[in-house]
């Protein structure tokens, strides 16, 4: 199977198409749950499709092992590919172009994540996108979320961060001096009755954009209902 054609399977296309385009280059977006919703395979599925659009990703963890983040992609690849046989090359192609990092936020901030991210741009690595996984904004600072988008204005790159919170409203998804420095902000929102529904609370200028999206319950990938 074709890495064009696994892109075109991506369930990023459905986010993408729901949210008026999606994240664009240079923006910060942000996914949010209450713990162990989704947000991990959200999140992965951002950073894969940036690895089958040919680009370099770094995945940032303060939550999860290395090895459990390295099953997640494997995961999410193999349900893309619907178990189909993917070429050699093209795996290789992805775990080259994938970067992972693991780190405690109680003793480094995002700052000191940026600092490392231009490290490995100073050492060759075009660094296209960067999912955060984990981010508690209770040990976050306003110019930790700033350092972050100029970095990503400054290299044109897509940055994903995941964050928990409870309620489902736009203004209770991150502090109120952070929340306008994300594009778009997407709430998953788990029930019995409904499954996980993927919010999309903004999307640039837009909020609480309808749509169908939410998580397969067997995948935990993006699908529309």
């Amino acid at each position: 199977m074709a890495k064009q054609e696994l892109y075109e399977r991506s369930p990023i296309r459905a986010f993408d198409e729901a949210a008026n385009g999606g994240l664009k280059a240079g923006e910060l977006g942000l996914v949010t749950s209450k713990k162990g919703v989704g947000k991990t395979a959200v999140l992965v599925q951002f950073g894969m499709d940036t690895l089958l659009n040919g680009k370099q990703l770094v995945h940032v963890s303060f939550d999860q092992l290395s090895a459990n983040v390295i099953t997640w992609y494997d995961t999410i690849l193999g349900e893309i590919s619907k178990k189909k046989s993917i070429p050699a090359d093209v795996k290789e192609t992805l775990l080259r172009n994938r970067t992972i990092l693991n780190f405690n936020q109680d003793n480094f901030s995002l700052e000191k994540v940026v600092n490392t991210l231009n490290a490995l741009k100073a050492g060759g690595i075009g660094v296209a996108g960067v999912v955060i996984d984990g981010v508690d904004f209770g040990k976050a600072k306003e110019s930790d979320i700033q350092a972050v988008a100029s970095y990503a204005k400054a290299t044109k790159s897509k940055i994903w961060i995941s964050s928990t919170a409870d309620s489902d409203k736009l203004a209770d998804q991150a502090p109120k001096s952070i929340l306008p420095y994300f594009a778009d902000v997407v709430h998953l929102s788990a029930s019995k009755a409904a499954g996980t529904v993927v919010q999309i609370l903004k999307a640039g200028k837009k909020e609480n954009v309808a749509s169908t999206l939410k998580l397969d319950p067997k995948t935990s990938l993006i699908v529309s209902k």
